[in-house]
C-alpha cells in the first residue's frame, strides 16, 4: 500500500478541509489502494514556540486585523521572507525530518503555502526520489509561496492561477488547472431541491437565503440575519432563511430564542453543507474560497459579506468578475440586495446561478488525486 502524506497546518480552516477533501477523494477513488495521512507539521513537528503559530493565527485575525495584513503584505516580498525562511529553516530542519522518518512516505502533498521550501529541504535530505505536489487551496490571491519551482507538480484553482504560475518560473508540464479540492459529496447531486428542501424541513414554496458563518461562527452573523429577515418580511417577500452558526453554541442559542418576521432555520455545526446548498435560491458568507467554491458548484448566487485582508481579498473580484454574485459588509445593504434578487432582480438571480454551476469545478478533488496517484504508480 502507497503512503501517502498530506502538509497542513490549522492557520483557518481552508487547509484542514481541503486535505480532508483530498484525503477523502482518494478512499473514493481508490479504496485501500493508498494509505492517506494528514500531517499537521508545524504544530507536531517544529520546536517552540515555532510550534505555536498555528494557536495565534485566529487570534490575529480577529482581533489584530492591521497587523495580519502586515505580515501578508511582507509574505509577498521575496528579500522579506526567504531570509526568514532561512533562518527558521536552521530550527526546524531536523525536526520535520522527523516527520518523514515517522510517516515514511511515497509522495508528499502539500496545502499550506509555508510548506513548501522547508519541507522539501527536509525531504530530500531523508529521500531524493519521493515526488512533491502542491495544491493550491487559494482562490483569487495566490500567494507567492504557494508557486515553488522545485515541486515536481503544483495544482492551481483557475487560469488566473495557472498563468501567474508561468510568469513565476513554474513549466507548463509543472502545473494542473484543476479548481479547488472540494468535498467529494459535492460531486454528487442525488436530490433535486424541492425533495431537499422537504427533508430538511423547509417549505418548498419559499425562496431561501443561507447564511453562514464559517465552522467556527465567526462575524456579524447574528446583525445580517435580523436584518435580512425583516427586511424580507417589510418588502413582503415570501423567503425563508436558514442561518449556519458552526461551533458558535452561544450564537446557534441567541438565534434560536428569537422571534422571527418569516421562518428562520437556525442549526450548529452541519455535516450536510451540500444539502443545505442545493436547496438555498443565494448563500451569504465571508469570502472564503472554499465556501465559494463549493457555492459555484451547487450554483447558488454569493453574496460576501467580508474577507481576511490579504489571502481572501482577491475572491470578492474573483466573484464579481464573474457574474455570480455581490460584495456589500454592511448588513443593511446585505438584506437590500437579497431583497432585490428575491423580488425584482429575479431573473438576475437566476443568471449568477447559471453562471456559478458553469464556472465551478465540480470533479476537482478527483481530478486532483488521479494525477497524483499517476506519480506513484
Amino acid at each position: 500500500m502507497a503512503k501517502i502524506m498530506i502538509l497542513m497546518s490549522d492557520t483557518g480552516g481552508g487547509h484542514r478541509a481541503s486535505a480532508q477533501a483530498l484525503q477523502a477523494g482518494f478512499i473514493e477513488r481508490y479504496g485501500d489502494r493508498f494509505h492517506v495521512e494528514i500531517v499537521e507539521l508545524w504544530r507536531d513537528y517544529t520546536p517552540w514556540p515555532i510550534n505555536q503559530l498555528p494557536k495565534s493565527y485566529s487570534p490575529i485575525v480577529n482581533r489584530g486585523v492591521w497587523f495580519w495584513k502586515f505580515l501578508w503584505d511582507a509574505s509577498q516580498q521575496p528579500w522579506v521572507v526567504n531570509p526568514v525562511l532561512n533562518l527558521v529553516g536552521l530550527f526546524v530542519r531536523d525536526t520535520i525530518r522527523r516527520a518523514f522518518v515517522d510517516h515514511q512516505p511515497d509522495l508528499v502533498v502539500s496545502v499550506h503555502p509555508l510548506m513548501q521550501q522547508l519541507a522539501l529541504t527536509s525531504l530530500r535530505d531523508w529521500r531524493k526520489d519521493v515526488p512533491f505536489v502542491t495544491v493550491i487551496t487559494d482562490l483569487g490571491t495566490i500567494n507567492p509561496l504557494w508557486l515553488f519551482r522545485k515541486a515536481d507538480r503544483c495544482f492551481v484553482p483557475t487560469d488566473e492561477a495557472y498563468q501567474q504560475g508561468l510568469c513565476a518560473g513554474l513549466r507548463a508540464d509543472q502545473l494542473v488547472m484543476s479548481g479547488l479540492p472540494i468535498r467529494p459529496i459535492f460531486a454528487h447531486s442525488t436530490l433535486a431541491e424541492t425533495e431537499l428542501r422537504w427533508k430538511l424541513g423547509l417549505a418548498e414554496d419559499r425562496l431561501t437565503a443561507l447564511v453562514v458563518s464559517g465552522g467556527e461562527g465567526m462575524g456579524p452573523v447574528a446583525t445580517i440575519a435580523h436584518n435580512l429577515a425583516e427586511r424580507l418580511a417589510m418588502d413582503g417577500r415570501h423567503a425563508q432563511l436558514v442561518v449556519i452558526c458552526g461551533r458558535n453554541e452561544q450564537l446557534r442559542q441567541d438565534l434560536s430564542k428569537r422571534d422571527w418576521p418569516i421562518p428562520v432555520h437556525v442549526h450548529g455545526f452541519v455535516e450536510n453543507m451540500a444539502e443545505w446548498m442545493v436547496a438555498s435560491d443565494c448563500i451569504v458568507t465571508k469570502a472564503g474560497p472554499g465556501t465559494i467554491a463549493e457555492a459555484l458548484i451547487t450554483g447558488l448566487p454569493i453574496l460576501l459579506s467580508g474577507f481576511i485582508p490579504g489571502q481572501e481579498e482577491g475572491n470578492v473580484p474573483y466573484v464579481l468578475d464573474h457574474g455570480v454574485g455581490a460584495y456589500s459588509p454592511n448588513p443593511t445593504e446585505i438584506a437590500a440586495i437579497v431583497s432585490r434578487w428575491f423580488g425584482p432582480e429575479q431573473d438576475k438571480l437566476s443568471d449568477m446561478a447559471q453562471k456559478a454551476k458553469a464556472l465551478g469545478h465540480p470533479q476537482a478533488t478527483f481530478a486532483i488525486v488521479e494525477e497524483i496517484a499517476r506519480l506513484i504508480t
